[in-house]
């Protein structure tokens, strides 16, 4: 039903979008340099997949194997000279082996490296996301607003912010400042041999272990609590300055902080204690219990953007990032890349990134924690590793817009390929397309 609105929804802002840039044309009388001559829209896509061994949904060990195919529909619509709004609407289907094994027990053998048959392992993620924004008449402040809103089968988000960017020195100077609130809600759901533990449960009188033998400690007693809180609020601030050095060189610097309170462990990854005997279903461990972590987050962010233009036919795009937050984690991120200008239309631009971080105080790998502990987690996300992500990629620009289809002019193609790896072991790889059109 989601979805049938959904799209609905996005017929309604394309018809919308003609004819407001054709109402536009028809009724200008005074011209004026707009902010957006005439309405844009993109479609984007993606395909994304991944594996590993060291899945978070069975405690650090297990495959990471999933797929996601990502389209999303951008409209942005001049609403005079000076306000242009645009409307995101996004959706995102995944399946994965990994959420699949939430249930492990659905399939004839229960192995954390085999994908279950259950109702998690596929799942549809909707978003829709609106930003409206205002150009001064000398063009030198804008400011912004933005509401969005997404759903999937275990979490909500409701999303709000915005911006304001002043440019200074003849618009060779830039300071902005952004802000969003995000306020999220999850569905607990929990791993499946820890819910007959949970208040009003049977135990081991429940028919999972029933009709199952368990090996290993037969004795399967985990001291499991229920989740009391179901909420997740984000806060962020950030600070941009840009900043046009020479002729050929512009330096960017930008500074993020973020404040996270609430439920912010996944309520289905299952951690084990080194100091619990060990009990299994199959080839599968049950786990001790859920990942706990503390109810709060503070993270920054200190980065920096320096390019270099070399000719009309060659750029050199370079960026830094140094983070740190309360949990323990620190990282760096370097990454570069080098637009090439090949032909009037097409710009090839290979890149590279670079990503290594310290683990949070609350890691640990499979089967390491200590029961004890206040707070554990076995999420690999949250280790010490580094990761090396090589793309190439390759824009065609229209720059004239002669090849009309449907009263649309295409304006741009960008077709990408990123080939990710950490020496965790987890690669992936994403092709990602996108489809510029401009509304006669």
């Amino acid at each position: 039903m989601i979805k049938h609105k959904l799209l609905l929804f996005i017929a309604l802002v394309v018809v919308f979008a003609i004819g407001r840039s054709q109402s536009s044309e028809q009724n200008k009388e005074v011209y004026k340099n707009r902010v957006l001559e005439s309405t844009e829209i993109d479609i984007l896509t993606s395909y994304y997949s991944q594996d590993g061994q060291n899945a978070a949904v069975t405690g650090g060990r297990g495959t990471e194997e999933l797929t996601d195919i990502t389209g999303t529909l951008v409209v942005s619509i001049p609403l005079s000279d000076d306000d242009v709004l645009t409307l995101d609407a996004g959706i995102s289907a995944y399946t994965s082996a990994s959420s699949s094994n939430i249930n492990p027990f659905d399939k004839g053998f229960a192995d954390p490296f085999i994908a279950a048959s259950g109702a998690s392992r596929d799942d549809t993620w909707y978003n829709i996301t609106g930003n409206y924004s205002h150009s001064s008449d000398d063009r030198n402040s804008i400011w912004t607003a933005n509401l969005s809103y997404s759903t999937e089968y275990d979490y909500n988000s409701l999303g709000f912010g915005g911006s304001y960017t002043r440019l200074f020195n003849e618009k060779n100077t830039e300071l902005g400042f952004r802000g969003n609130v995000f306020l999220d809600k999850w569905t607990l759901i929990y791993p499946y041999e820890l819910r007959p533990f949970a208040p009003g449960g049977r135990g081991l009188e429940d028919f999972l272990f029933i009709e199952n033998t368990i090996t290993g400690n037969p004795n399967y007693s985990p001291d499991f609590s229920v989740l009391t809180d179901q909420k997740r609020n984000s806060y962020s601030f950030g600070v941009g300055l840009s900043q046009i050095l020479t002729k050929n060189i512009q330096g960017t610097f930008l500074t993020d902080l973020v404040l996270q309170q609430g439920l912010l462990s996944t309520p289905f990854q299952r951690v084990y204690f080194s100091d619990v005997a060990d009990s299994f279903i199959d080839n599968f461990h049950l786990a001790d219990d859920i990942e706990r972590l503390p109810d709060s987050r503070f993270k920054v962010a200190l980065g920096g953007r320096l390019n270099f233009f070399i000719n009309e036919y060659l750029v050199v795009r370079s960026y830094y990032r140094y983070y740190f937050d309360d949990w323990g984690i620190n990282s760096n991120t370097l990454s570069i890349e080098v637009p090439v200008k090949i032909a009037r239309k097409f710009t090839l631009y290979p890149s590279y990134r670079f990503y290594n971080q310290q683990a949070a105080d609350y890691f640990a790998p499979y089967n390491q924690h200590l029961s004890t502990s206040p707070f554990y987690t076995s999420d690999y996300d949250l280790s010490k590793y580094n990761a090396n992500q090589f793309g190439f990629g390759i824009n065609y620009t229209n720059i004239i817009m002669k090849q009309h289809k449907l009263k649309f002019g295409l304006k741009s193609i960008d077709v990408k390929y990123n080939y990710y790896k950490r020496n965790t072991g987890l690669s992936a790889g994403i092709i990602t397309a996108g489809f510029k059109f401009v509304v006669d």
